[in-house]
């Protein structure tokens, strides 16, 4: 996936000191860089027979919009408290910097629908994990993570260790 790393800039010291942030706007701001991007996780999305993509608050919306459309599936926003309009579930969960939470509609997933989580970042997996735990909630099934980039030095796959996760540029 060298043809994508070159379009993830670093940033240091953002947002605290010591932190690298992997900045992928240069990604989405290349036409071709970003429909590369997409065909690769629509290949890997197929595999995972996913029914409904749900994807993560804020960069999430973007691939997993672009994915679902491509799939010709339904979308799940998985969003901050009091941004959804009807009723939600909501889980809370510890991330590298803190606490957060996200909800979905009550009614996002079907029982036994088939669910791909995408995101742009995998890091200590956290939140993933979280979406996991409201997919399930609503009886669903998680068909798989699906990621950009993966901090592999943060371990985030250990918590989303029985479900099948892949990521398309991996940073040791």
């Amino acid at each position: 996936m060298k043809e994508l790393d070159r379009f993830i800039r670093d940033i240091p010291d953002f947002p605290k000191p010591g932190i690298i942030f992997k900045d992928i706007t240069p990604l989405l701001g290349n036409g071709e860089a970003f429909r590369r991007t997409i065909d690769l996780l629509h290949d890997r999305a197929k595999k995972m027979k996913a029914e409904a993509i749900l994807g993560i608050e804020s960069r999430g919306f973007i691939f997993g919009g672009a994915l679902a459309m491509r799939l010709g599936c339904g979308f799940i926003p998985a969003r901050k408290p009091g941004k959804l309009p009807y009723h939600t579930d909501r889980v809370s969960y510890s991330l590298e910097y803190g606490e957060n939470t996200l909800e979905i509609h009550k009614d996002a997933v079907a029982p036994g629908q088939r669910v791909l989580i995408v995101d742009d970042l995998l890091a200590t997996g956290g939140t993933a994990a979280a979406c996991a735990k409201l997919v399930r909630g609503q009886q669903g099934i998680v068909a798989g993570c699906l990621f950009v980039v993966e901090l592999g030095f943060l371990s985030g796959r250990k918590q989303l260790a029985s479900i099948p996760t892949e990521s398309l540029l991996l940073y040791s």
